[in-house]
């Protein structure tokens, strides 16, 4: 079988059939993806958050589209991740168990195709600001070594140790650290993603920007210490908005702003601090939306609808074929994706290209979200990983009546639930066998 660097080596620029169902700029659009680090859906106001203020990010939401039913590829940093930037399920890189420590010596496999990779042949340049966390030891590491021309930031989370700012140019050239300023990593983050949109202002360009806030421990920027209700949390929340208006005001002046979709998103929920927005569980709970369902705000002007909010179900492994479809490029070959182009949603709304979503603790299959409903089978008691579906307390939610899933529908629904279990037992049977432990 052709491998897949090999696949796009010989895909070159070939258009991929059916995709452009969006409004096409003069030139190939540019992409930044805002990833935040552990923030939660109930933490911004396009989401429904009411103690932190996030003017900029809601005037984003007004400009674009909020995805009100977007879930991130895992309940934990490091999965999530990888769901992200290679639009597959994180079980099938051998990334689906816990995050990675400063001890580990796994990573993404450079195997996977990754976004910036899969961009290349449309002439993309690609940079990662912020937070990698997808394997710090070669041969997956630096991320320059999976399609990033330049890396700026951190190998994993700020809460770990050692810790240093590294800076890589790409193959050839020295990799430099610094010593971590805490109070001013998310700017020292955004100000290089910066220079780095204006140097590449003449053509397209993939910004990854992954902060490592609002992730505890919190060090705010002087400038915003103490601005928020919410503490130091909502003073970092506060940061990542202000850094948001920066970016969006930034693309104007440059003239990029029609031709630039921005996403916001968060690799997971909300951690010991923060608001899921009264989804149930949070970051690391198994089968509930709350360690999963995150914000997602895009805005691209003439492209993106402005002031929409669509619940059609989506996903961090959709990223990846949303965005070669808007650059006009194919899909990685060899390999299958689990993720499917979004950018119908964005552009005009309508029904999810998902018939169902699962989602993984770990590697284990233990919620399947469908439009309508989510089944859950396992989730965490007393500390340890529960089959509930096995003990008779049957969890099947209406997801249009039930947004907390407090109360299980099983007993009204009995053809439902029959069907959901069915799917649960599929994909059991599909990924039971790609499991590494």
């Amino acid at each position: 079988m052709m491998k897949r660097r090999q696949f796009l080596a010989a895909a070159g620029a070939v258009p991929l059939a059916g995709t452009r169902s969006f409004a096409a700029p003069k030139r190939k659009p540019n992409f930044v993806i805002i990833l935040c680090d552990d923030l939660g859906y109930g933490d911004v106001g396009a989401t429904g958050g009411k103690i932190i203020k996030t003017p900029n990010i809601d005037r984003m939401a007004r400009e674009g589209t909020v995805l009100t039913d977007y879930y991130a590829a895992a309940n934990l940093c490091t999965p999530s991740r990888a769901g992200l930037l290679t639009g597959r399920y994180p079980i099938r890189t051998g990334l689906g168990v816990q995050v990675i420590m400063p001890s580990d010596t796994k990573g993404l496999p450079l195997s996977e195709v990754t976004i910036p990779e899969a961009l290349k042949s449309g002439g993309y340049v690609s940079g990662l600001f912020g937070k990698w966390h997808l394997g710090h030891v070669k041969p997956f590491w630096p991320p320059t070594g999976h399609g990033f021309d330049l890396f700026f930031g951190l190998p994993y989370s700020h809460d770990m140790k050692p810790l240093f700012l590294y800076t890589d140019n790409g193959p050839g050239v020295e990799l430099t650290k610094e010593d971590v300023d805490f109070p001013q990593l998310q700017q020292r983050f955004y100000a290089r993603a910066e220079k780095f949109i204006e140097d590449n202002a003449s053509r397209p360009f993939f910004v990854e920007l992954a902060l490592s806030a609002p992730h505890l421990p919190n060090d705010p920027n002087p400038a915003h210490r103490g601005h928020s209700m919410a503490g130091a949390y909502g003073d970092v929340v506060s940061e990542i908005d202000a850094i948001v208006g920066r970016l969006n005001v930034k693309l104007k002046a440059l003239g990029l702003d029609r031709d630039t979709l921005v996403i916001l998103t968060s690799d997971n929920g909300p951690w010991y601090e923060g608001s899921a927005g009264g989804l149930r569980s949070r970051k690391g709970g198994a089968g509930y939306d709350g360690g999963y369902r995150v914000p997602f705000v895009a805005r691209m002007p003439g492209t993106v609808r402005a002031g929409a909010r669509v619940d059609s179900i989506a996903m961090g492994i959709d990223f990846l074929p949303t965005l070669v479809a808007l650059a006009n490029l194919p899909n990685p070959g060899g390999a299958e994706i689990d993720g499917r182009d979004i950018s119908a949603l964005l552009t005009r709304g309508g029904p999810s290209p998902h018939d169902e979503l699962l989602l993984f603790d770990n590697e284990d299959v233990v919620a399947i979200r469908t439009q309508r409903w989510k089944y859950v089978a396992s989730t965490y008691y007393r500390g340890a990983l529960r089959a509930i579906d096995k003990n008779g307390a049957l969890q099947l939610y209406d997801m249009n009546a039930d947004q907390s899933e407090s109360y299980s529908a099983a007993s009204r629904f009995p053809d439902v639930l029959k069907d959901m279990q069915a799917r649960m037992d599929r994909a059991r049977a599909k990924f039971d066998p790609m499991k590494t432990r």
